[in-house]
């Protein structure tokens, strides 16, 4: 066994992270996977001591403690009942990039890494993914069928936001997201209209590098980080409209990357909506209550609604399973997760189901026919 170090682990290194872990296990009855199997591996505390060993070489990696690391959904519940302040979504990075260099992952994985940083090759696949889709068996779908194409905004100089001469406003279109999310594009070109803000669309989609980093592709995250940066340079303020990439567009550009919803909410005195008698189901995204944290700002947009009744989709914690990229490649995992979900939604005679995360969405429609939709699309719907 090697000795303890002669001087403190370096700030922002594993073992720093991983040391402000006091093992309290609160983190334990707020952790999805732990509910599913209860064992101390399946935990954010057992995650962190299997990191830090492998980090000090006192327990050498298996197979089976890379798949308790890779069925870490990264919900980062963890993190808002901790009371030491731990940084697990850092450490889970850091972890990964470790494991990631001894051990490739898997086709499903570099399929989904090369087509969400390569724009012209994912457009190509997408498009001809919609036009097979359906003759496509079941198991040879593991995405819905991406939408009909909808007109992008003109992408132009940012505008001026007309309350705030000095600020501008663009919109973060995103990799998957291009080819699914058009129509929630639409809805926020409608609904900052009626503020009398005209966003900026970006001409060429980027990737905010989430997808990459969360499976220890550090290197491909930080280079798609830079061209973000470089992409956005103009613009003062930065909407995004997927819970799970408002955190690396946090990362790349700091308080300039704002929520849609939230920076709605903030002028939702000066929007008015129809009534609507309809009951909608409300699925809200890990990353939306601990990253986003738009979720007050959600329910405060529709709560302007007439008549509108909500169900909230919480059971199982809320967790959709879809992770990123585990929807593709553990869909059985990740289904597992969803059906908790999926059962309520099914009798709960909703029409509609509202999710403000592009994978939560694509992964709960793969198991339901009931339409998903972001938020911003039903908004826009009862716009007056």
């Amino acid at each position: 066994m090697p000795s303890p170090p002669s001087t403190p682990p370096a700030a922002g290194s594993l073992q720093a992270l991983a040391d402000r872990c006091v093992q309290c296990g609160l983190c334990l009855p707020v952790c999805p996977t732990y509910a599913q199997e209860p064992l101390e591996t399946e935990s954010p505390r057992g995650r962190i001591a299997l990191l830090k060993a492998w980090d000090n070489g006192t327990l050498a990696p298996t197979e089976a403690g890379d798949a308790h690391l890779d069925h870490c959904l990264g919900c980062r519940r963890c993190e808002s009942v901790c009371p030491a302040g731990v940084e697990y979504g850092a450490l889970l990075t850091l972890g990964r990039a470790q494991q990631r260099q001894r051990r490739r992952p898997g086709i499903r994985q570099r399929t989904a890494e090369a087509l969400a940083a390569r724009p012209r090759l994912r457009a190509g696949v997408f498009a001809l993914y919609r036009r097979a889709w359906p003759w496509l068996p079941a198991a040879w779908r593991p995405m819905p069928r991406p939408p009909a194409e909808t007109p992008r905004p003109p992408g132009r100089p940012a505008p001026r936001i007309n309350e705030d001469a000095s600020a501008t406003v663009a919109v973060f279109v995103g990799c998957f997201a291009e080819h699914y999310e058009g129509p929630a594009r639409a809805a926020l070109a409608r609904l900052l209209a009626a503020l009398g803000i005209d966003a900026a669309f970006p001409d060429h989609p980027s990737c905010c590098g989430a997808l990459h980093a969360h499976a220890g592709d550090t290197d491909r995250a930080a280079t798609l980080s830079r061209a973000v940066s470089v992409d956005f340079a103009s613009a003062d303020i930065v909407l995004s409209l997927a819970s799970g990439c408002h955190g690396a567009l946090g990362e790349t550009l700091g308080e300039r990357a704002v929520d849609a919803l939230a920076f709605l909410a903030q002028r939702a005195d000066a929007l008015s909506f129809s009534p609507c008698r309809e009951r909608i189901a409300l699925h809200v995204p890990c990353t939306q209550r601990t990253v986003a944290k738009s979720d007050d700002a959600l329910r405060r947009l529709l709560a302007r609604v007439p008549d509108l009744e909500l169900v909230a989709l919480d059971a199982g914690f809320g967790c959709c399973g879809a992770a990123g990229t585990q929807m593709l490649t553990d869909p059985e995992r990740a289904a597992r997760f969803r059906r908790p979900l999926l059962d309520p939604l099914a009798g709960s005679g909703a029409t509609r189901l509202l999710s403000a995360n592009i994978g939560c969405r694509l992964h709960l429609a793969n198991g339901t026919e009931i339409p998903v939709q972001h938020p911003l699309e039903f908004l826009a719907e009862r716009l007056i």
